[in-house]
């Protein structure tokens, strides 16, 4: 668990790097600024709400690069990089809430009873199709653990009921989300 302290940074890093990044310039972060957790390598999932839709989520969930610089490049790929919507501008910064989830390591799903709803995040896959759910979409939409596994089918791009096909890679994970504002 990170500290109020260390999440407050985060959520500084994501917002500065946005900021930088519509002003033309680059945010240069330097390790020896951050704390040894802050540069431990971890997977981690920027999302951008406004008026508390989604405006861009991206991330990684394997732990590829210090959890401050996977923060700081989610951030930019969130508000400027995901297909589903148009690029952040300026005048959107203030309007936009900032959420971070830092990911725990993936774990396969032997048996489906075990995936708990809003604690969970789901990774469903076959061959090159794959869909990610974090765990807090499920709490969101209120979903059960059938219809939760049937939506992550849907993000991979296949059928509802893939799930129940044995050639279907099911993992989960879980993640310590945390924003500029607390979830109600």
């Amino acid at each position: 668990m990170l500290t109020p302290e260390q999440r407050s940074r985060l959520l500084d890093v994501a917002r500065t790097t946005i900021a930088a990044v519509l002003d033309g310039r680059r945010a240069d972060w330097r390790a020896e600024e951050f704390d040894e957790e802050l540069r431990r390598p971890s997977g981690v999932f920027v999302s951008l709400h406004k008026r508390g839709e989604l405006r861009g989520c991206i991330g990684s969930i394997h732990p590829v690069a210090p959890l401050f610089q996977a923060v700081s490049s989610s951030a930019i790929n969130a508000a400027f990089r995901d297909p589903r919507f148009d690029s952040l501008d300026k005048e959107e910064l203030a309007a936009v809430d900032i959420e971070i989830s830092v990911m725990s390591p993936i774990e396969p799903v032997t048996n489906v009873d075990d995936i708990l709803p809003g604690r969970d995040g789901l990774i469903i896959s076959r061959g090159r199709q794959a869909g990610l759910l974090l765990p807090q979409v499920a709490t969101d939409y209120g979903w059960d653990r059938e219809t939760f596994l049937c939506q992550t089918c849907r993000k991979a791009g296949l059928p509802m009921d893939a799930w129940r096909s044995p050639e279907v890679r099911i993992e989960r994970f879980s993640a310590e989300v945390f924003g500029e504002h607390p979830r109600v």
